[in-house]
């Protein structure tokens, strides 16, 4: 993984520790530094604030994901593959995450930065999974997959199974009607060649028999 080291993994799931006991009203630098037992200088130096360092926490989330080539002959199989390797990296900080997301609705801030952060994580799962995440076309098809990640997260909070079954069947659920969604809408995206008119030259040529006479 790239630019992410040891460091970052031990801090952010301090972060994550903190949130679940305290909620995220009740992250500080202060508290993450003393749970992962350092000076508050380090995280000034690479982090800067919560919110960055919320931020770090989701690439190592995406790093994870994008680890290994998606798995799958189809482009949804793929996305099923790297989104739930998603949330097989949420398993571990389940109480620290489903904290955070319970403080959406009250902090504007946070859904801003998390619907961002959200959507440029979809675009990189479109990528992996083999679909153009560029362009307009592609910003569209990053927020639908958006909207798909939402309604499993909603199943994966309830979701108290070892092996998450009832998420796994959620997000098969989302990506069948999503792919259905897409079929319909696809030709509809900007990019998309229109269809060509009839070339003249290769029309049948009117019978004489079908000829109107003139009068």
């Amino acid at each position: 993984m790239d630019g992410i080291d040891q460091f970052d993994r031990e801090v952010t799931a301090a972060l994550l520790r903190v949130a679940g006991r305290e909620g995220w009203e009740g992250v500080t630098l202060a508290a993450v530094a003393a749970e992962a037992g350092c000076s508050l200088a380090p995280l000034r130096t690479r982090y800067g604030s919560r919110e960055a360092l919320l931020l770090r926490f989701l690439a190592l989330v995406d790093a994870a994901a994008l680890a290994e080539p998606a798995q799958g002959d189809t482009p949804r199989e793929r996305l099923f593959d790297v989104l739930m390797r998603r949330f097989e990296s949420l398993q571990p900080h389940r109480a620290g995450v489903l904290a955070i997301a319970r403080a959406l609705p009250a902090d504007p801030c946070l859904l801003a930065l998390g619907t961002s952060a959200g959507l440029r994580s979809m675009a990189w799962m479109l990528e992996a999974a083999g679909i153009p995440a560029a362009g307009l076309a592609g910003r569209l098809r990053a927020k639908a997959l958006l909207a798909v990640w939402l309604g499993a997260f909603r199943a994966w909070a309830k979701d108290e199974s070892a092996d998450m079954s009832a998420t796994m069947a959620a997000l098969d659920r989302l990506l069948g009607r999503a792919e259905s969604l897409a079929r319909t809408l696809e030709p509809l995206l900007p990019g998309r060649p229109a269809a060509a008119p009839p070339d003249a030259t290769q029309q049948e040529p009117v019978a004489a028999s079908d000829k109107v006479s003139p009068g």
